[in-house]
């Protein structure tokens, strides 16, 4: 068994409704707004001391779906302990994600582990897929514009470079922190990216080429929409590499065009029809 918990957390948690329970007991009983509530896997918001937490609850998936997911060469999801493990590696690389206030894990069966994840509410932050919606009808400012592609860049080259692979490497999945003055270039440079729902990230000494594509074009299928150029593409090649074009592009060029196949695969499969690539 492993078990921790932040002091402001412990303090709830031991306080009426639940009087001394244990915080398994706790986590399984906890109510708040329910987000997700299947697979064994239940996610929801509380309030406790005027502050918000996401409880996310595993209480074991089943031999079924352990089975059905290897068939299917994908490596289930059987607790917290992914999550929490790769939030803790992005806290050592320096990279913005969710704040850990408790975490737990009961079992030695992998089908019917109980384990438990609670995280700070991340307050007043929009997810970049909204935040870059209009950008199409009402494009940034370039200094803006370039900023944000840089950082996503760089977030995408230190996560990778260090071994992780996030496996759902959407826009959706980084949050940018809100501000009056986020609009302009000046104000973005001290907003912080959170990057965040990294409870299938895997974490290796080298992320293999197959999961690096799967990760890039799962972000480059989240931005065809928001009319990207085709200096943004590059731009994004350049701060994702950290060296000129001309020093990767040539000998790289078939990984770049796997990426963009994959992209183009699941805008197909979700739009039925063919994105508008970047001019």
């Amino acid at each position: 068994m492993r078990l921790e918990l932040r002091d402001d957390l412990a303090h709830v948690w031991q306080t009426a409704p639940f009087g001394k329970a244990d915080a398994f007991a706790v986590a399984r009983a906890q109510q708040g707004t329910i987000y997700r509530d299947k697979e064994g896997r239940r996610t929801l918001r509380f309030e406790a001391g005027g502050h918000g937490y996401f409880l996310k609850l595993h209480q074991g998936v089943g031999w079924g779906e352990i089975i059905k997911n290897l068939l299917q060469l994908r490596l289930p999801v059987i607790g917290a302990r992914n999550e929490y493990q790769a939030i803790r590696a992005l806290e050592r690389l320096g990279l913005a994600t969710l704040t850990i206030a408790g975490y737990g894990e009961r079992g030695w069966n992998p089908a019917r582990r109980l384990s438990f994840l609670v995280t700070d509410e991340l307050a007043d932050v929009v997810s970049l897929e909204d935040y870059c919606r209009p950008w199409r009808e009402q494009p940034p400012a370039p200094a803006l514009r370039q900023q944000l592609i840089r950082r996503v860049a760089e977030i995408s080259r230190t996560l990778h470079e260090s071994g992780i692979n996030h496996r759902d490497f959407y826009l959706c999945h980084f949050l940018l922190e809100r501000g009056a003055e986020v609009s302009t270039s000046a104000g973005l440079a001290s907003r912080r990216i959170y990057l965040m729902d990294l409870h299938r990230a895997q974490i290796r000494a080298r992320v293999p080429r197959r999961w690096l594509i799967k990760d890039l074009g799962a972000l480059y299928y989240s931005a065809l929409d928001i009319g990207l150029t085709r200096n943004d593409v590059l731009r994004f090649l350049r701060s994702y590499r950290g060296a000129p074009l001309r020093a990767f592009l040539p000998r790289e060029r078939a990984f770049w065009e796997a990426v963009k196949e994959r992209a183009g695969r699941i805008y197909r499969r979700d739009f039925q029809r063919e994105p508008q690539w970047p001019l």
